[in-house]
């Protein structure tokens, strides 16, 4: 395994943890000022919309897991594929789970850093197992 691709998985990894922790602060800063989000139904999105989305999570119980099942470093240009699996449970409420897959575009900073730049999520709500 390259460098590039341990900081990559690195950088998913704590993403990952952050996101299960709502800690906001910490995924916004895995990602570049240009990131630009994608989901189905909806146009487009970048940071500042994800974290305005990211603070209407607060109070809610998150599990889940992230399989990178592709990974491709091309330069300072990286893709991955990955399969996630997410329960988020409100307070007071019932779980609801979502899985599916992402398609995500990184790019190595100038002090070789990985950010995130841009990711199509496309989970949608799974049956009960």
């Amino acid at each position: 395994m390259s460098d590039d691709e341990r900081a990559i998985r690195e950088l998913i990894a704590a993403w990952m943890a952050a996101s299960l922790a709502g800690d906001v602060d910490t995924v916004l800063g895995l990602m570049t000022e240009d990131a630009v989000f994608m989901v189905p139904g909806r146009e487009p999105f970048g940071r500042e919309a994800f974290a305005k989305a990211s603070q209407g999570l607060q109070g809610m119980r998150m599990e889940g897991t992230n399989e990178i099942r592709e990974l491709e470093v091309l330069g300072d240009w990286a893709y991955l594929r990955a399969y996630i699996q997410m329960t988020v449970t409100p307070s007071g409420g019932e779980p609801v789970r979502r899985a599916g897959y992402t398609l995500t575009i990184l790019r190595k900073q100038p002090d070789g850093r990985w950010l995130l730049a841009r990711d199509a999520n496309l989970l949608t709500t799974a049956q009960p197992a």
